[in-house]
């Protein structure tokens, strides 16, 4: 008892000179600014894209060989950009010039996560010099529906009141890394008949494709695919009447690419 005694006797001292020793610690200070004072994570800048979904080489069934693009381009910000989007087709060995299928200049708004509402003015038919082309006004939804699947839904209206239509969904397929199945589908069709540009009324065109693409870069990727396509209702009678085939398949080469 009288080892106890003597500890706390010599330990009491000693306990008190560490305490007063000890450095002093502050309590933090609220020195936080006002949320209107806090700077910009990063400040908003417009930037952009060029991209060629499709730029490929393509044979059908009918011995008949032509290259076509898909392009779109894009500058802007998050939720206000403005587009350019092109597809066409030229027919090797038929001597024709390139068939423009569609040129278009859209202003776009980001109207949900995954949709823009677009809308602009555009232009189709021969890129001859002096050819007579369609002019349209378009309205579009652009973006990503559930399960990923990438989407361009169009309205046009030409100078004639003609209204057409079009629909295209495609899906990329991770099989590695860098590879990628893509089924792809094309609708098109009218709401009101077009005897000029060959457009009756009615869905008038179906395609299905599936590419597979392999990534040598994330900006260059060569695909190889085949595709089928068959006129419907009206627009298939007449091709028939014309002695015309209403299907086709055919296989592509090509690259997708983008800057």
């Amino acid at each position: 008892m009288s080892k106890m005694k003597r500890w706390i006797a010599v330990g009491l001292p000693v306990a008190g000179i560490f305490v007063l020793t000890m450095p002093a610690v502050a309590a933090p200070s609220d020195d936080r600014q006002p949320e209107e004072k806090w700077p910009e994570p990063m400040a908003a800048h417009p930037t952009g894209q060029v991209l060629f979904d499709r730029l490929e080489f393509s044979h059908t069934d009918r011995d008949e060989s032509s290259v076509a693009w898909d392009m779109l381009a894009w500058y802007g910000g998050d939720r206000n950009r403005l587009y350019l989007k092109s597809e066409g087709e030229n027919r090797l060995d038929d001597g024709k010039p390139s068939d423009l299928h569609s040129l278009e200049v859209l202003g776009s708004r980001l109207v949900s996560p995954f949709w823009e509402l677009q809308a602009g003015l555009g232009t189709a038919g021969s890129t001859a010099s002096g050819a007579d082309r369609e002019n349209y006004v378009v309205l579009s939804l652009f973006g990503t529906a559930p399960y990923r699947f990438e989407m361009d839904n169009a309205l046009r209206i030409n100078e004639d009141g003609d209204v057409s239509f079009s629909l295209e969904a495609e899906y990329d397929l991770r099989l590695t890394q860098i590879s990628y199945l893509q089924p792809r589908l094309e609708v098109s069709g009218a709401l009101t008949e077009a005897e000029d540009f060959d457009r009756p009324r009615g869905i008038n065109q179906l395609r299905l494709g599936v590419r597979y693409r392999y990534e040598l870069s994330r900006e260059f990727a060569p695909y190889l695919g085949v595709y089928w396509s068959r006129s419907l209702g009206q627009k298939a009678d007449w091709l028939r009447g014309a002695g015309e085939d209403v299907t086709e398949t055919g296989v592509v080469v090509g690259v997708r690419f983008w800057l």
